[in-house]
Parts: structure tokens; sequence; C-alpha cells
């Protein structure tokens, strides 16, 4: 899975496998990996002004995750 690296104060790069909608998020403190997110999502998230704003509006607490 490719990572970009993204400007934000808590996440630091995202990466997406569409196959597997599996969505990997290394935030400043680890890497975590969210299952079943909709490619929409990502792409959303990608495009938000905020990040972390976003991340924890429509990812966190919705979406099975493990830490990696």
């Amino acid at each position: 899975m490719n990572m970009v690296s993204v400007t934000s104060s808590k996440l630091v790069n995202v990466g997406f496998d569409p196959s597997a909608m599996i969505l990997r998020i290394e935030f400043k403190d680890g890497v975590f990996e969210y299952f079943g997110v909709p490619e929409r999502i990502y792409n959303e998230l990608m495009e938000a002004d905020s990040k972390g704003i976003y991340f924890k509006r429509y990812i966190k607490d919705r979406y099975r995750f493990v830490r990696v």
C-alpha cells in the first residue's frame, strides 16, 4: 500500500487499498488500519482542509480498526 504524506497536526501519512477497503493512517503516535472504508471516505479525507477534524467526524469510532 502506497502511503502519501499529508499536512496535518495529527496525521503523518495516509494510504488506501480500494480492493480490500482498508484505510491505513500513520499518526504521530502510531499506525492504524481501518476496515470496510469506502473509497469516497478516503477521497474526502484527502481533500479535507482539516484532516484531523474529518478523521474525528467520519472515521474514528465508525470503522473497525487495528494498530499495526
